[in-house]
Formats: structure tokens, sequence, C-alpha cells
């Protein structure tokens, strides 16, 4: 990024902290309460390019639960942003569409236990690998496999072999779990606040580079290192939306390993790292968070479940393991938990791999807020609570239906398109390269 390229840094005290955006259960629930909000939720959602990738390909777009595209708009606006479409941008880049009961990637799918429902996604070949140890038996095709295993164990046992074999996936909870806040913050150090900050992104997918995307929009300068052992699995995607995630971004590879002096001076040099990975996984590179925080570098993770849980996940199974799934009113004969009981339709993924932009945004408050402070904050960022907190309601009344060759959506706050996921429109510094 040259100079005339870098924005000036944003007062960060013009960003609430995270307890103060849209994502904490005290601005929620007074969001819940206001029935024009609740409305407005409608359109935001129809806006998103999420709601377009909701539901069964044959059928309509669906509306999901929850506040979640509102929360973004908002959150987005607190750090000086305006990306309408950016829940929809990785299925726009990929050339996604709504695929219901399947994940619009075709990687995760929700199976019916005995007594419920299990998410599950089989996106690296290692997971392909590992279902004879879930489902004790050989396997010939890995879905067919699964639901025959699911269909004869209770949804708390199959969960609990999901996690002891480290495969991204869960119960589709019922209720949000609420055992602990989306983003917790622990000041465990000193540091002198800089005009134009220094991040260290660890990251990869979609989550991590999302929120060093928006930091960089803010005038952060943000080094990406990737190991060359193993290289960011982004790559494999839309080349295109890898490029605009990491615009302006300086990059490093290199044997992360092999090299662990290399690592921590990049990281003494910070102002922030960004890391998902488990905590054991740096240790081994000799990073320990405390201790860097400790040194004045404030630290932001991101995990599936948090930094005390060892799950690992996805955007679409962690969101639906935080019950952000849409309902099918009918499904096929014979994939009927409870005996086909009524009220129990089959879920389907809502939008594209939901928790991972969530959580990205969520994360981008949060760093902005630890890089404005005085103090190195350890900030641990838990997709499924991020998640989880956007549930506040369920859908308020609506009805979708045809209008010419366009999906519409009517509420109590007036009518919208549903808007099809669609590539960020290039900035003018942009289109001018």
């Amino acid at each position: 990024m040259t100079s005339a390229d870098t924005p000036a840094m944003p007062d960060p005290r013009a960003v609430p902290d995270a307890s103060a955006v849209p994502d904490a259960s005290a601005a929620s629930d007074a969001s819940a309460a206001s029935d024009s909000s609740a409305a407005q939720s409608v359109l935001d959602w129809a806006a998103s390019g999420a709601m377009a990738l909701t539901g069964r390909r044959e059928g309509p777009p669906l509306l999901p639960p929850g506040r979640a595209a509102s929360q973004v708009r908002e959150q987005l606006a607190a750090l000086g942003q305006v990306i309408p479409g950016l829940l929809g941008e990785r299925a726009a880049y990929a050339g996604l569409r709504r695929d219901g009961p399947r994940s619009c990637g075709g990687a995760f799918r929700i199976v019916a236990t005995a007594d419920g429902w299990l998410g599950l996604s089989l996106a690296r070949e290692a997971d392909v690998e590992l279902l004879p140890a879930l489902v004790e038996a050989p396997v010939t095709d890995p879905w067919t496999a699964v639901r025959h295993w699911a269909a004869t164990t209770t949804s708390a046992r199959a969960q609990a072999r999901v996690r002891l074999l480290g495969l991204p996936g869960g119960t589709v909870a019922t209720s949000p779990p609420a055992d602990r806040p989306a983003v917790r913050i622990r000041s465990l150090g000193t540091r002198t606040p800089r005009e134009r900050p220094i991040v260290v992104d660890l990251t990869s997918l979609w989550a991590g580079p999302l929120c060093a995307h928006l930091l960089g929009l803010r005038g952060a300068r943000i080094i990406k290192v990737e190991s060359s052992r193993r290289p960011d699995g982004a790559r494999r995607g839309p080349a295109a939306f890898f490029d605009l995630l990491h615009r302006g971004h300086e990059q490093v590879t290199f044997d992360l390993a092999a090299e662990p002096g290399r690592l921590a001076d990049l990281v003494a040099r910070a102002d922030l790292v960004l890391e998902a990975s488990r905590p054991r996984a740096l240790r081994q590179f000799g990073l320990v968070a405390e201790d860097v925080v400790a040194a004045g570098t404030s630290w932001l993770s991101i995990t599936a479940h948090g930094r005390d849980s060892d799950a690992v996940g996805f955007g679409d199974d962690v969101a639906a393991s935080a019950g952000l799934v849409v309902r099918a009113s009918s499904r096929p004969n014979g994939d009927r938990p409870n005996g086909g009981q009524p009220n129990c339709g089959q879920p389907m993924p809502a939008g594209d791999a939901l928790a991972d932009p969530l959580t990205g945004v969520t994360a981008a408050v949060a760093a902005a807020r630890a890089l404005a402070a005085d103090d190195a904050r350890l900030i641990d960022v838990s997709m499924l609570h991020v998640t989880a907190a956007t549930l506040t309601r369920p859908a308020p009344r609506h009805e979708i239906h045809r209008r010419g060759d366009r999906w519409w959506v009517e509420c109590d706050a007036g009518s919208a398109p549903v808007e099809e996921p669609r590539p960020r429109p290039a900035t003018r510094a942009e289109s001018g390269r």
C-alpha cells in the first residue's frame, strides 16, 4: 500500500467497545423490544445477500431468524464502513447459490439423530478420512454412512464423538447457547497507542482475514504471515475474494517451525496479533498469548467456541450449533426425528457460513478499541457465542413473493427485493489502478 492509498486512522474513540455494539446482550435486548427494529431486520436480511442464499434451490428464499444482518450493518457503521452485501460476498465471488438442505458450498449438511439434529462439515479430506472412526464401520459413501449412523444415535452421543475426533460439527441448538459472552477481554499489560498501528495477521479462511481487512480499511498496517507448510486454505477458493480481503496488506511466508525467531520478532513489533488457532498450536512456535500481552502487545483470538474449548468448526456448522438455521415446513419421509412429530421441521443452513463474517466484524470492533487503548488486552472471541447473541427473536411477520423476475419480501417496515450475492464494487482508488 502506497502512502497515497493509506487512509488516516479514524479516531478510535468513535468506535464503541465490543460490549456497546449490537453483539452484546444489552444492546440486542433493547433492540428486540422495538417492533420497528424487528421489521427493519427483515429489510437488512433482504439487502445482505444472505437471505438469497437461504432455502431450497427450487424454492423461494427464506428469512433467517435474529438480527445478524442488522448487527453487521450497525457494527460496520461504527467502524466507518458501509458494505451492504458483506454477508454474501464470498458466495458472489465463488458463484454459489442456495442449495438447502445442504450448505450452498456443499460441504455442510444437517442430518437427523434419534432425538434431534446434527450438523457436520466435511470440507477437508482429513475429515472424510475420519468417518470410519466416527460411524464405527467401513464407509463407502460418506453422507449415506453419516445419515445411517446418526439416525440410531442420540444427539448428545453424536456430538461427543464428533468432538472426540476433532471433526467440525455439533448438535443443532434449539435455543442459543448463553454460557459465556461473545467477547471476553482481559487486560494483562500496558502499551502506547500509535497513529498507524501494526497488526500481525496469523489467521486464515474468512473470519480472521475479514477482521484484518476492516482494520486495514481504518488505516492499520497489516502484515499477513503464512506458513510455507500450510498456506491459507482460502487460496484454494476464488482468487478475487482472497485479493479483496488482503488488498494492501504485506504478505510474508516462511516455515514457522524452522524460523520461530522470525515469527517472534514480528510479534514483538506488533500492536496487535490476530490468530485463529487453539492455544497449544502456537505454543509449539514459542508463542504464549498471555506472555505476549504482558509484554505490551494485544492479542485477539478467534476460535469456534472460545479459547477454553478444543472444539473446531467452520462457519456453517458453528452457525447451526448456535441455532442460526431455518426450518423447512416439509421434508422427505424417513428423515424425521421423534417419529415425525409436528413443529420439528428439518433445519437448513442460513446464508453462507454466517458465523465467519459475523465473527470477523465483531472481532474488528473489539480490535479497533484495543488499538486505541493504553492497556494490552487478550481478547477471546467465540464464533459460537457471537452468532448466538444475534438470535434475540424469531423471524418477524413477513411475506415473500415473486414480482417479475425477482423475489420480494414485505414486512411492517415496507417491502424490498431480496438481493442476490454481489461482489464488492471497486473503490475509486482501486478502479484507477
